[in-house]
């Protein structure tokens, strides 16, 4: 059972996402966990965009410095661009270990693939966390009704400290052919 508050930061992020939901999902960016920090949250109005946040825009040429939250994500979504994640809410203390990870991401592997095909319907996806890489075989057998964009066969590190790297290698996938 979550906590009063714990809901109420769930339903406020799931706000905030949805407003800038596009209506067709071009690129599906794909996290494990959802920010614990509001700053690391892409949706937050908040406008600081730290963290995962930051490296995504940085990886898409998205400008943040000087702009409001609203012309940024205006931005992400006029261009098709949609984050979501496989566990909407925060890891908190006691699971923040690999065995533990790992069980939460796979226990929602089969209700996230029925929401990608069903509902959010994107043309591609895009793995962007490390911690996705212990559930990457289970993600691949998955049908999502799209193809999988990986960095060379592992999630594009967006949520680690080796996040410079995966930027550069993120920004050049997608400039890109589709």
């Amino acid at each position: 059972m979550a906590s009063p508050m714990h809901m109420a930061r769930r339903l406020q992020r799931l706000e905030w996402s949805t407003r800038s939901r596009p209506v067709h999902i071009g690129t599906l960016f794909l996290g494990a966990f959802s920010p614990l920090e509001e700053k690391d949250f892409l949706y937050s109005p908040s406008g600081e965009f730290h963290g995962e946040a930051g490296s995504l825009l940085t990886a898409l040429g998205i400008a943040s410095a000087g702009r409001g939250a609203d012309v940024v994500h205006a931005e992400f979504q006029r261009a098709g661009f949609f984050l979501t994640h496989v566990l909407e809410c925060p890891l908190e203390n006691g699971f923040e270990n690999p065995a533990n990870e790992a069980s939460l991401l796979a226990q929602r592997l089969k209700a996230l693939a029925a929401r990608i095909r069903r509902s959010l319907k994107p043309k591609r996806v895009v793995l962007i966390s490390q911690a996705l890489g212990t559930v990457l075989e289970s993600i691949q057998t998955l049908d999502l009704g799209c193809p999988i964009l990986l960095d060379t066969h592992k999630p594009y590190a967006l949520d680690s400290s080796l996040s410079e790297t995966a930027v550069a290698s993120l920004r050049e996938r997608l400039s890109g052919p589709a």
